[in-house]
C-alpha cells in the first residue's frame, strides 16, 4: 500500500555525490524489505542511473572525436569540412535518409516552436507575472497588415521587411525570447543543448535562413555542426547549470550556434572552431540565479544575449587570421570546466543567490 500524502518524504537539505540533480529512492515494502534506486539528470535531457554509463556505444566510428584537436586534425587529413566529418560519424548509426529525415524533423520543431512562441500573447504561470513579449514585438516589426498562413509565408514577410541593422537585431531577440516562452509555458522545445538555453540555436539559424539564400542542406549542416560542437563540452566540461551555472547552458549553445554559423558562411574548420571559443570565452563565470526557482528571469533573455554573441562570435572568427589565436576551443573548454568546479554552490541553480537573492519575488511585475 502507497498514500503520497504521508508515504512520500522529499530530502530537502540532502544532495548526492555524483551530480546535484539527483533522485534516490527508496521504497520499503510491507514485509520490512526496502529497494533503492539513484537516478540522475546529467543535462540535455540525459538521464543516467547510478552505476550506469550514459552511453554505450556499439559502432567504431571513422573519425572518433572527442575535442577540438581531434576534429581539426581528422578534417585536415581528410580534407572535410566538420559538418562533412560529422554527417560520416552518423552514418555508422543510421542511413543517410533518416539522418536527412530527423535532422529536419528537429528543425520543424525548433520552427514550431518559434513560431507559436511569436504568436501567442498572456502571462507565463509559475507566479512571477512575467508577461509574454515575443508576439507583441514581432507584430509591431511586421506591422498589423501583414497576412500569411504558414511557416514559408511568415519567413518570407520576415525576409522583406527586415532591410535594416536595428531591425534583423531585434528579430533575432524575439526569435530567442519565442522559444523560451514557449519552454516557460510547458511548450515543445528541442533542447540544444538543453531547455534553458534552447532560444540559442533556433534564433541564429532563423538568422541565417531570413538573411541569405538558403536550402534545406544548409540547415542540415548547421545542425551537425551546432551537434558535434555540442558534444565537446558534454565530454570535457558539463551542459547542465546544477553543475556549471549558467556558462554550461547559454555559453555552450551561443558556442555551439556560432561555429555553425560561422561554417556555414564560408569559414574555415579553424575558423568555425575560433567562434565557438569565442563564444564561449565571454559567457566564461555566468552564472545561474533564476528568480523564484523558475527559468524565466534572467534566463528567457539571457537565450537573446547568447544569439546576439553567437553572431557577433562567427562574425569575428571569419574575419580573423586562426594562426593568431591566443585561445583555443579545448583550452576555453577546460577552464569552463575548472571554473564551474570553483564556482559557490549557491550560483548553481539553487535560486539561493545573486538574483535570486536580491529580487522579491512578491513585487515582480514584467
Amino acid at each position: 500500500s502507497f498514500d503520497p500524502t504521508s508515504d512520500l518524504i522529499f530530502h530537502f537539505d540532502e544532495s548526492l555525490p555524483y551530480h546535484p540533480n539527483g533522485n534516490r529512492f527508496t521504497v520499503t515494502l510491507n514485509d520490512g524489505q526496502q529497494k533503492q534506486s539513484t537516478y540522475y539528470s546529467v543535462g540535455g535531457g540525459f538521464v543516467v542511473k547510478e552505476g550506469e554509463t550514459a552511453e554505450q556505444s556499439t559502432v567504431t566510428l571513422p573519425y572518433p572525436c572527442d575535442c577540438g584537436d581531434d576534429l581539426r586534425l581528422h578534417c585536415q587529413t581528410k580534407k572535410l569540412s566538420i559538418w562533412q566529418m560529422v554527417y560520416e560519424n552518423e552514418k555508422s548509426w543510421r542511413s543517410e535518409a533518416d539522418i536527412r529525415a530527423d535532422l529536419l524533423r528537429i528543425w520543424e520543431t525548433m520552427l514550431d516552436c518559434v513560431y507559436r512562441g511569436c504568436h501567442t500573447e498572456g502571462q507565463l504561470p509559475g507566479g512571477l507575472n512575467v508577461m509574454r513579449r515575443a508576439a507583441a514585438i514581432q507584430q509591431k516589426l511586421l506591422g498589423a497588415d501583414c497576412e500569411y498562413s504558414n511557416h514559408s509565408e511568415w519567413i518570407a514577410q520576415i525576409k522583406e521587411c527586415s532591410d535594416s541593422f536595428p531591425r534583423v537585431v531585434k528579430w533575432v531577440s524575439c526569435f530567442a525570447l519565442a522559444v523560451n516562452e514557449e519552454n516557460a509555458s510547458f511548450g515543445r522545445v528541442v533542447t540544444a543543448p538543453t531547455n534553458g538555453a534552447a532560444g540559442v540555436i533556433p534564433a541564429v539559424l532563423m538568422y541565417y535562413i531570413c538573411s541569405y539564400d538558403t536550402h534545406e542542406d544548409d540547415i542540415i549542416r548547421f545542425l551537425l555542426v551546432a551537434g558535434e560542437i555540442g558534444t565537446f563540452f558534454k565530454k570535457g566540461a558539463t551542459i547542465s547549470a546544477a553543475m556549471g551555472g549558467c556558462q554550461a547552458e547559454i555559453g555552450v549553445s551561443s558556442a555551439m550556434a556560432a561555429a555553425a554559423l560561422c561554417e556555414c558562411l564560408g569559414g574555415t574548420v579553424e575558423q568555425s572552431l575560433m567562434a565557438a571559443e569565442i563564444a564561449m570565452e565571454h559567457h566564461l563565470g555566468l552564472t545561474c540565479d533564476p528568480i523564484g526557482g523558475l527559468v524565466q528571469i534572467p534566463c528567457i533573455e539571457r537565450n537573446a544575449m547568447g544569439a546576439m554573441k553567437a553572431i557577433t562570435a562567427a562574425n569575428l572568427a571569419l574575419e580573423s587570421s586562426p594562426q593568431h589565436a591566443k585561445v583555443s576551443l579545448d583550452a576555453v573548454i577546460k577552464t569552463m570546466w575548472e571554473t564551474a568546479q570553483d564556482m559557490n554552490e549557491k550560483y548553481k541553480e539553487t535560486s539561493e543567490g545573486g538574483l535570486a537573492l536580491h529580487i522579491p519575488v512578491n513585487v515582480i511585475e514584467c
